[in-house]
């Protein structure tokens, strides 16, 4: 039998054995370089879709970011409205209250001088000659025709509840009116905080 190799692999030429003479290695069936560059371009391709995937996420982000500082951008906007229609709230409400306060301290006198009345009016034999206001209290000057009248006016006087006190200065007879006894009375009445 006649034996004929095709394939071109000659045999070393010494005395051992070893790997065959070929420029080209070879791995089971196929060639290295060739193993190689596969895994290279596979790598490569993996590589790049990787860098796509990322390359879109940056994209994605970098919009949301145009848009939120966009949002952003509208709701400083917004706030910044918001805050200067709290200003003149507070404002109006400010004038609104300073205008009531007025209103108010307008009919004080008015409410005060009407207790006045009413309470002069129901003490009999009482009359005031002078009112005047000192702030925190107010000074009466006036003529009775009797002790008890007057003890009867600063009586009235602390049950209307506008005074915390009512104290009598001075009390003396008027020798002016000959025909009765007639007293002249000054009288401070503490006012009470409101």
């Amino acid at each position: 039998m006649i034996r004929i190799n095709l394939l071109d692999i000659s045999k070393p030429k010494g005395k051992r054995g070893g790997a065959p003479a070929s420029s080209e290695l070879s791995v089971g069936g196929g060639s290295l370089f060739l193993k190689v560059a596969v895994v290279l371009i596979f790598t490569s391709l993996a590589n790049a879709g990787y860098w796509l995937r990322l390359d879109k996420q940056k994209k994605s982000i970098e919009e949301q970011m145009v848009a939120a500082e966009r949002k952003n951008q509208e709701l400083s906007q917004v706030k910044a409205r918001y805050l200067e229609r709290q200003r003149e709230a507070q404002n109006y409400k400010r004038r609104v209250d300073v205008i009531d306060q007025l209103r108010a301290n307008q009919t004080g006198p008015v409410n005060m001088l009407n207790m006045f009345g009413s309470t002069v009016n129901n003490t009999e034999a009482v009359w005031l000659n002078t009112m005047k206001d000192q702030g925190a209290s107010i000074d009466i000057e006036g003529l009775a025709l009797s002790h008890d009248a007057v003890a009867n006016l600063i009586s009235n006087l602390q049950k209307t509840g506008y005074f915390k006190r009512v104290e009598i200065k001075e009390t003396f007879q008027d020798e002016t009116v000959k025909d009765m006894q007639a007293f002249l009375f000054t009288l401070t009445c503490e006012k009470a905080k409101s």
